[in-house]
């Protein structure tokens, strides 16, 4: 069934028609801080898993059951929440899911035994999809040569959040005891959903879809959209990958190979915090050359990480010097190949972005988990190298059709008799958003067959879809 149209006829295509004023800088770095500290409360439990252990005095491998939980708790919010963010008005959303965050957070400081504290933490993650809602949200209220850019932005928030939690949660446990970073993250969230109140721009909801019809339309739209598949592909396949290494490279670090402590994958982890400067450049390629483009050179760039990850075994100085290079250089293809893949399928339908991304981090997530299980078992059977030859693997791969759309032979892009004269769509897809990547004119410079568009389109020619 066809969504619904909220009143308006512009409703659908994004800002340029919704008449909401284009947001400015500030409030773009204001929904980066919101997703930093969302994307934090997943992340600070993992350091202090070992101070909950001694506090409430259980091993630690029954500790880290509050790890699982919040992260159960997030794959549930991106089922079962996310969508929502194309059925109600964004301010109100955002506000009630960073003041449930909170609320679960100071229950969960305040938890008396690991049950408790397991059950907050699994309302902890579902309430703090806030990152999945922002990120569409940001989408419509920019303009389209803005929008690889401040998806970017928002990506080192993220970035930033989960490595700052992990410091600050951990110094913070230590110092105070394993409560205190939960009391302060559930005060810092209930914080940013006060400012979020008064900052966020008054939205419309762009579906009026049932509640139940929501929650199947991302597999609808799966099947539906080329493009939404060639971007959970790439991703699926890459964060498989780095899943696998990072699984694997704390096994090798404290093996007998260089004899290190745990502490040294979380160090080797801080490589990450250079992603944050890149990803907003990324951003601005993505505008400017479009997604496909971007997604070339970085599943090029996870391929060459592959040799230089493979120096790790040879242990000593030059062993750390190819893992700090190889995790770096294929952390920042994986984020920027993120931004290039969120770009696209926000240029897909501007009525279910949120569904979209929906679909989109479901497809990551469970490439993430089967990569880490996958990288575990060619780590018993292999060892490091046998890892680094399944990042290979899944790179080439995903590059293979890349550049297979790239040569104008993939099904991801929309052909010219795949669409019609403007005016005769439904609405649902934006405009310049017909498959063909042209940085000027449309008609003119085709880049593969990318869905996102910047500058200046002619007829803004769209794909027709037949009413059901």
């Amino acid at each position: 069934m066809r969504d619904t149209d909220t009143g308006t006829s512009n409703a659908r295509t994004g800002n340029a028609r919704t008449g909401n004023a284009p947001i400015g800088r500030g409030t773009v770095l204001l929904l980066a801080l919101a997703c930093g500290v969302a994307v934090g409360n997943v992340y600070f439990p993992q350091a202090v898993a070992p101070l909950v252990a001694s506090g409430l005095g259980v091993p630690e491998g029954t500790a880290a059951l509050v790890v699982t939980a919040v992260q159960c708790g997030y794959a549930l919010g991106i089922f079962l929440l996310v969508p929502l963010g194309d059925r109600l008005p964004h301010r109100p959303l955002m506000v009630a899911l960073l003041c449930a965050a909170g609320l679960a957070l100071l229950a969960a400081g305040a938890a008396p035994g690991l049950v408790p504290l397991a059950a907050a933490s699994v309302a902890v993650g579902a309430a703090t999809v806030v990152a999945p809602v922002l990120g569409p949200l940001a989408a419509g209220l920019v303009p389209r040569e803005r929008r690889g850019q401040v998806s970017g932005t928002l990506l080192s928030g993220c970035i930033a959040g989960m490595l700052l939690s992990r410091t600050a949660g951990g110094a913070l446990g230590e110092w105070l005891g394993w409560r205190a970073p939960y009391l302060l993250a559930g005060a810092l969230s209930l914080l940013v959903a006060a400012v979020l109140a008064r900052a966020l721009p008054v939205t419309a909801p762009t579906s009026r879809q049932r509640y139940p019809a929501l929650l199947a339309e991302p597999l609808r739209l799966l099947r539906a959209e080329a493009g939404l598949r060639r971007s959970c592909g790439y991703q699926a396949a890459v964060f498989a990958g780095f899943s696998a290494v990072w699984t694997a490279v704390a096994l090798l670090l404290t093996g007998p190979v260089y004899g290190l402590d745990a502490r040294a994958a979380g160090t080797l982890a801080l490589v990450n915090a250079v992603t944050m400067l890149c990803t907003p450049v990324a951003g601005r390629v993505v505008d400017r050359r479009g997604p496909d483009a971007v997604n070339l050179v970085c599943l090029v760039g996870v391929l060459a990480s592959v040799p230089v990850l493979a120096l790790g075994t040879l242990g000593g100085a030059v062993g750390i010097a190819g893992l700090v290079a190889g995790t770096l250089v294929l952390d920042v293809a994986m984020q920027c190949g993120s931004v290039a893949n969120t770009v696209r399928i926000y240029a897909l339908r501007a009525d279910a972005r949120s569904r979209l991304s929906t679909a989109y981090m479901t497809c990551a997530y469970l490439g993430g988990s089967a990569g880490s299980w996958t990288g575990a078992r060619a780590w018993e059977r292999v060892g490091w190298p046998g890892v680094c030859a399944l990042v290979a693997v899944l790179g080439a791969v995903a590059l293979a059709g890349a550049v297979k759309v790239a040569r104008g032979g993939g099904a991801g892009g929309l052909r010219a008799g795949a669409v019609s004269r403007a005016g005769r769509g439904t609405g649902r897809r934006e405009p310049g958003s017909s498959g063909t990547w042209s940085p000027g004119t449309h008609g003119s410079g085709a880049h593969g067959s990318g869905t996102h568009g910047s500058g200046t389109h002619g007829s803004g020619a769209q794909r027709a879809r037949a009413s059901k």
